[in-house]
Protein backbone atom coordinates (compact mmCIF):
# COMPACT_ATOMS: atom_id res chain seq x y z
CA UNK A 1 0.00 0.00 0.00
CA UNK A 2 1.23 3.33 -1.15
CA UNK A 3 2.80 5.88 1.67
CA UNK A 4 0.04 8.89 1.86
CA UNK A 5 1.18 12.07 1.11
CA UNK A 6 -0.26 14.77 3.75
CA UNK A 7 0.56 18.62 3.58
CA UNK A 8 0.25 20.58 6.45
CA UNK A 9 0.39 24.51 7.66
CA UNK A 10 4.36 24.45 7.73
CA UNK A 11 4.47 22.56 4.33
CA UNK A 12 2.65 25.75 2.80
CA UNK A 13 4.42 27.94 4.95
CA UNK A 14 7.77 26.80 3.36
CA UNK A 15 5.90 27.27 -0.21
CA UNK A 16 5.68 31.15 0.35
CA UNK A 17 9.50 31.60 2.60
CA UNK A 18 10.41 30.01 -0.91
CA UNK A 19 8.42 32.28 -2.90
CA UNK A 20 9.33 35.56 -1.14
CA UNK A 21 13.07 34.72 -1.54
CA UNK A 22 13.10 33.50 -5.55
CA UNK A 23 11.10 36.80 -6.26
CA UNK A 24 12.92 39.07 -4.75
CA UNK A 25 16.47 37.69 -5.16
CA UNK A 26 15.56 37.82 -9.00
CA UNK A 27 13.92 40.93 -8.88
CA UNK A 28 16.78 42.54 -6.67
CA UNK A 29 19.86 40.80 -7.97
CA UNK A 30 20.68 40.51 -4.97
CA UNK A 31 20.59 37.38 -2.33
CA UNK A 32 17.33 37.50 0.07
CA UNK A 33 17.33 34.07 2.06
CA UNK A 34 14.98 33.26 4.86
CA UNK A 35 15.45 31.18 8.30
CA UNK A 36 15.05 27.62 9.09
CA UNK A 37 13.64 28.04 12.00
CA UNK A 38 10.02 29.18 12.41
CA UNK A 39 8.09 30.73 14.82
CA UNK A 40 4.59 30.19 16.45
CA UNK A 41 3.15 33.22 17.02
CA UNK A 42 -0.74 34.43 18.45
CA UNK A 43 -1.43 37.09 16.37
CA UNK A 44 0.12 39.10 12.95
CA UNK A 45 1.19 42.28 13.50
CA UNK A 46 2.07 45.95 11.51
CA UNK A 47 5.99 46.88 12.84
CA UNK A 48 7.36 49.68 11.80
CA UNK A 49 9.00 51.23 9.57
CA UNK A 50 6.71 49.50 6.70
CA UNK A 51 4.03 46.99 6.85
CA UNK A 52 2.34 45.51 3.94
CA UNK A 53 -0.05 42.59 4.44
CA UNK A 54 -2.21 40.80 1.93
CA UNK A 55 -5.56 38.39 1.73
CA UNK A 56 -6.39 35.35 0.64
CA UNK A 57 -9.12 33.24 -0.38
CA UNK A 58 -10.28 30.19 -1.72
CA UNK A 59 -9.34 26.80 -1.13
CA UNK A 60 -8.25 27.91 2.19
CA UNK A 61 -7.96 31.36 3.84
CA UNK A 62 -5.42 33.40 5.12
CA UNK A 63 -3.23 36.66 5.80
CA UNK A 64 0.31 37.34 4.76
CA UNK A 65 1.91 40.37 6.37
CA UNK A 66 5.52 41.44 5.53
CA UNK A 67 7.41 43.78 8.46
CA UNK A 68 10.12 45.78 6.96
CA UNK A 69 12.44 48.04 8.42
CA UNK A 70 13.91 51.29 7.27
CA UNK A 71 17.42 49.76 6.00
CA UNK A 72 15.88 46.16 4.35
CA UNK A 73 13.16 48.37 2.48
CA UNK A 74 15.42 50.73 0.97
CA UNK A 75 18.18 48.13 0.65
CA UNK A 76 15.25 46.34 -1.81
CA UNK A 77 13.87 49.68 -3.19
CA UNK A 78 17.16 50.42 -4.15
CA UNK A 79 18.71 46.82 -5.33
CA UNK A 80 15.06 46.52 -7.74
CA UNK A 81 15.57 49.90 -9.32
CA UNK A 82 19.26 49.76 -10.08
CA UNK A 83 18.34 46.29 -11.65
CA UNK A 84 15.58 48.32 -13.67
CA UNK A 85 18.35 50.54 -14.72
CA UNK A 86 17.03 53.68 -12.60
CA UNK A 87 19.82 56.15 -12.56
CA UNK A 88 21.95 56.65 -9.30
CA UNK A 89 20.86 60.35 -9.07
CA UNK A 90 16.95 59.42 -9.13
CA UNK A 91 16.46 57.08 -6.53
CA UNK A 92 14.69 57.64 -3.02
CA UNK A 93 16.61 58.48 -0.24
CA UNK A 94 14.46 58.14 2.41
CA UNK A 95 12.29 54.90 3.44
CA UNK A 96 9.70 56.92 3.81
CA UNK A 97 9.01 58.12 0.26
CA UNK A 98 6.34 57.24 -1.53
CA UNK A 99 8.90 55.59 -4.32
CA UNK A 100 10.09 53.14 -1.80
CA UNK A 101 6.22 51.80 -0.76
CA UNK A 102 5.50 51.30 -4.08
CA UNK A 103 8.23 49.25 -5.04
CA UNK A 104 7.55 47.45 -2.04
CA UNK A 105 3.67 46.54 -3.03
CA UNK A 106 4.59 45.66 -6.06
CA UNK A 107 7.43 43.20 -5.23
CA UNK A 108 4.33 41.80 -2.44
CA UNK A 109 1.96 41.63 -5.22
CA UNK A 110 4.64 39.65 -7.12
CA UNK A 111 5.87 37.60 -4.45
CA UNK A 112 2.16 36.06 -3.43
CA UNK A 113 1.27 36.07 -6.88
CA UNK A 114 4.09 33.37 -7.15
CA UNK A 115 2.89 31.74 -4.13
CA UNK A 116 -0.53 31.29 -5.26
CA UNK A 117 0.70 29.74 -8.71
CA UNK A 118 2.80 27.17 -6.24
CA UNK A 119 -0.77 26.39 -4.73
CA UNK A 120 -2.42 25.76 -8.02
CA UNK A 121 0.13 23.42 -9.51
CA UNK A 122 1.32 21.25 -6.65
CA UNK A 123 -2.01 21.83 -3.71
CA UNK A 124 -4.08 21.46 -7.04
CA UNK A 125 -6.53 23.94 -5.41
CA UNK A 126 -6.95 27.63 -6.10
CA UNK A 127 -6.70 30.34 -4.00
CA UNK A 128 -7.04 34.29 -4.58
CA UNK A 129 -5.44 37.73 -3.67
CA UNK A 130 -6.56 41.28 -3.21
CA UNK A 131 -4.32 43.83 -3.72
CA UNK A 132 -1.49 44.68 -0.98
CA UNK A 133 -1.68 46.98 1.40
CA UNK A 134 1.68 48.90 2.44
CA UNK A 135 1.71 51.23 5.51
CA UNK A 136 4.52 53.50 6.55
CA UNK A 137 4.51 53.34 10.55
CA UNK A 138 6.28 54.29 13.13
CA UNK A 139 5.00 52.42 15.98
CA UNK A 140 3.60 49.00 16.42
CA UNK A 141 0.46 48.44 15.56
CA UNK A 142 -2.21 45.28 16.17
CA UNK A 143 -3.45 44.00 12.48
CA UNK A 144 -6.66 42.73 13.51
CA UNK A 145 -8.72 41.87 10.10
CA UNK A 146 -11.32 39.45 9.49
CA UNK A 147 -10.39 36.90 7.30
CA UNK A 148 -13.09 34.35 8.52
CA UNK A 149 -10.70 31.84 10.00
CA UNK A 150 -12.42 29.50 11.97
CA UNK A 151 -9.16 27.52 13.30
CA UNK A 152 -6.11 29.87 12.70
CA UNK A 153 -2.58 29.27 12.69
CA UNK A 154 0.18 31.89 12.99
CA UNK A 155 3.90 31.61 12.31
CA UNK A 156 6.61 33.98 12.17
CA UNK A 157 10.08 33.71 9.69
CA UNK A 158 13.03 36.02 9.76
CA UNK A 159 14.45 36.92 6.13
CA UNK A 160 18.13 38.47 5.87
CA UNK A 161 19.19 40.78 2.47
CA UNK A 162 22.50 40.32 1.07
CA UNK A 163 23.24 43.72 3.34
CA UNK A 164 22.25 41.34 6.42
CA UNK A 165 19.58 43.68 7.09
CA UNK A 166 16.50 41.94 8.67
CA UNK A 167 12.51 41.93 7.68
CA UNK A 168 9.99 39.21 8.96
CA UNK A 169 7.26 37.24 7.18
CA UNK A 170 4.12 36.49 9.31
CA UNK A 171 1.56 34.12 7.99
CA UNK A 172 -1.93 32.83 9.10
CA UNK A 173 -4.07 30.37 7.80
CA UNK A 174 -7.15 28.45 8.47
CA UNK A 175 -5.78 25.14 10.09
CA UNK A 176 -5.96 22.51 7.49
CA UNK A 177 -4.19 19.95 5.47
CA UNK A 178 -4.27 18.78 2.27
CA UNK A 179 -3.51 14.67 1.88
CA UNK A 180 -2.86 13.28 -1.85
CA UNK A 181 -4.73 10.34 -3.15
CA UNK A 182 -3.24 9.46 -6.26
CA UNK A 183 -0.07 10.63 -7.95
CA UNK A 184 0.32 13.83 -10.67
CA UNK A 185 2.52 15.43 -12.21
CA UNK A 186 3.66 19.08 -11.37
CA UNK A 187 4.10 21.23 -14.74
CA UNK A 188 7.25 23.45 -14.50
CA UNK A 189 6.79 27.34 -15.30
CA UNK A 190 7.79 27.91 -19.01
CA UNK A 191 10.42 30.64 -19.20
CA UNK A 192 9.67 33.84 -21.02
CA UNK A 193 13.61 33.77 -22.09
CA UNK A 194 13.46 29.78 -23.44
CA UNK A 195 10.13 30.81 -25.26
CA UNK A 196 11.62 32.82 -27.03
CA UNK A 197 15.06 31.41 -27.64
CA UNK A 198 12.65 27.93 -28.46
CA UNK A 199 11.19 30.27 -31.40
CA UNK A 200 14.04 32.01 -32.58
CA UNK A 201 15.75 28.68 -32.74
CA UNK A 202 12.93 27.00 -34.97
CA UNK A 203 12.74 30.06 -37.16
CA UNK A 204 16.33 29.63 -37.84
CA UNK A 205 16.03 26.39 -39.18
CA UNK A 206 13.22 26.97 -41.22
CA UNK A 207 15.36 29.86 -43.13
CA UNK A 208 18.34 27.57 -43.17
CA UNK A 209 15.94 24.72 -44.99
CA UNK A 210 14.36 27.70 -47.29
CA UNK A 211 18.19 28.83 -47.96
CA UNK A 212 19.55 25.12 -48.87
CA UNK A 213 16.59 24.36 -50.55
CA UNK A 214 16.99 27.40 -52.99
CA UNK A 215 20.93 26.50 -53.23
CA UNK A 216 19.47 23.06 -54.68
CA UNK A 217 17.02 24.97 -57.02
CA UNK A 218 20.05 26.47 -58.19
CA UNK A 219 22.83 23.73 -58.64
CA UNK A 220 20.07 21.87 -60.73
CA UNK A 221 19.61 24.39 -63.19
CA UNK A 222 23.13 25.37 -63.57
CA UNK A 223 23.91 22.00 -64.34
CA UNK A 224 20.67 21.96 -67.14
CA UNK A 225 22.69 25.08 -67.89
CA UNK A 226 19.53 27.42 -67.42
Amino acid sequence: MKKTKVITTEDILLKLCQSVSTVLTSATQSSVTYSAMVQKITKTTLKPDYGCFVLFDGGFSGLVVINFTSKAALELYTNYMRNMGMPEEELAIHHNSDEVGDVLGELMNQLVGDFTNKVRKELQTNITQNQPKMLSINKQVVLSVDTNLERPQARRVTFSTEDNNIFYLEFAMDKTEFIQMEEFEVQPDECPDTIIEQARSKQAEKDASKSEAVDNSQDLLDELGI
